[in-house]
């Protein structure tokens, strides 16, 4: 993450950036821990696949932070002090417990919920915030595809709305990096590094929404998605048109990735701990649970590392941070247009290296097929998956064993369910803003 000063960035008539050459008097280039080096952080949304490891990635590699602050609620009868020590106890952060385990002292969680009127934080905790921290992280989001509008309101657009108004309040604010997802804007076939007008005044939907009954807002729910699959990408568009038009005055910037799937290379290569998305259709398919991925073969399956991901996250709050244009930067970081693979490849190596390293608790053996045609793949899947499922789960009855595979497969039919809009279309993804920051890289 070393970045040579070497270029401008600049805003042009067509709102794109360009880089113009200049040469620095003071330093030849900044190296991202620079940036970082004495800085206090606060991240969102740490508890998360995606917030832990950018919080492992700050850690090993800007190691003079001063200190990184969480938004943690308690979950389950397990207290913010709890759930910490569970996130550093995962092999994520092996290395930096071998290696530099003082480090580790310098995260410190804050009691707060992203649902509550000003974050739920404690006034100690919100002046020591404002007093202290330079850059935002907000990762925190509601992932379930399907959830009630009102709920994925909630946490998506007002959870950032309350997150942009503590920023306000910090003195020394230097960048608001947002994590959005480029599927927000799905609804049409290009998808640009621009924030997307809505067809309705979002801020009127926002206040029908808070006010409406639960009954009447589920009524309406199919007219506010229009052609988008969910609640999660609508709220998520909403969100950008409020960062855009409300937190103009702040230094703001927006990475969407496509499917986050597991590390390539950090902090070693295929760190996962969640099961959603691309990830959790390889993992069923691996134990045998499903033998048939319901998707178009020929498609191009655009999913990113995580650890990429989160190099460009960090990277983007260094580039606002040291630049004089603070105009808001949206970052598409998708693979289709450099390193495509399409879903027939994918799950063809998914299942190649499925038999290859089995898992310990594989059912059955992988079996490679892929449809995208009713009625046959319902009738396959009848056939293929439910009744073996159904005959293994009597056998367990029959021997008195507390094992039940058909509970298992149900969340993994509700997984195909809620991805399938994304496996039967195709999207064209401008990356620019992306390409124009890596042209910044150091080869040192």
């Amino acid at each position: 993450l070393r970045f040579k000063m070497k270029q401008k960035i600049v805003k042009n008539q067509h709102n794109n950036l360009d880089f113009k050459s200049y040469e620095s008097n003071l330093n030849d280039y900044m190296s991202v821990p620079q940036f970082y080096e004495n800085r206090s952080i606060f991240i969102t949304g740490s508890t998360g696949f995606l917030g832990k490891v950018l919080l492992e990635k700050l850690i090993r590699s800007c190691p003079k932070i001063r200190n990184i602050y969480l938004l943690i609620r308690p979950k389950r009868g397990n207290d913010i002090q709890s759930r910490l020590k569970k996130i550093l106890s995962s092999p994520l952060f092996d290395k930096i417990r071998h290696d530099e385990p003082s480090s580790l002292n310098k995260i410190i969680p804050i009691y707060g919920d992203i649902e509550v009127e000003k974050l739920g934080i404690a006034e100690d905790d919100e002046d020591l915030l404002c007093q202290t921290v330079s850059v935002v992280f907000h990762s925190a989001a509601n992932i379930k595809f399907n959830e009630p509008l009102k709920r994925s309101l909630s946490i998506n657009t007002l959870g950032t709305k309350r997150i942009v108004e503590l920023c306000r309040k910090m003195k020394s604010l230097d960048a608001l990096v947002y994590i959005s997802t480029v599927f927000c804007n799905c609804d049409r076939p290009e998808i640009k590094e621009i924030v997307y007008g809505l067809p309705y005044n979002f801020k009127d939907i926002i206040k029908q929404i808070e006010s409406m009954p639960d009954n009447l807002i589920e009524k309406e729910t199919p007219f506010l998605i229009g052609k988008r699959p969910n609640t999660y990408t609508l709220t998520k568009a909403l969100t950008e048109q409020y960062i855009q038009t409300e937190a103009s005055d702040l230094p703001v910037t927006i990475v969407r990735p496509s499917g986050v799937i597991s590390s390539v290379k950090e902090p070693f290569p295929g760190w996962v701990d969640a099961w959603n998305g691309p990830t959790g259709i390889a993992y069923f398919r691996a134990i045998g649970i499903a033998k048939i991925v319901k998707a178009n073969e020929s498609l191009i399956m655009d999913i990113i590392p995580v650890d990429i991901v989160v190099n460009l996250t960090i990277a983007s709050a260094w580039r606002l941070g040291t630049e004089s244009n603070k105009n808001l930067i949206i970052y598409n970081c998708v693979s289709g247009n450099h390193n495509a693979i399409n879903y027939g490849d994918t799950f063809s190596l998914c299942t190649k290296y499925a038999k290859k390293y089995p898992l310990e608790n594989s059912i059955y053996y992988p079996v490679e097929l892929m449809l995208n045609k009713q009625p046959y793949y319902s009738i396959l899947k009848f056939f293929l998956e439910k009744i073996p499922i159904y005959l293994i789960d009597f056998f367990f009855w029959l021997s008195r064993k507390n094992i039940r595979l058909g509970p298992v497969s149900e969340k993994y039919y509700r997984l195909v369910e809620q991805l399938e809009y994304f496996s039967g279309n195709q999207w064209k993804f401008q990356d620019e803003n992306v390409q124009k920051l890596l042209q910044t890289l150091s080869t040192e």
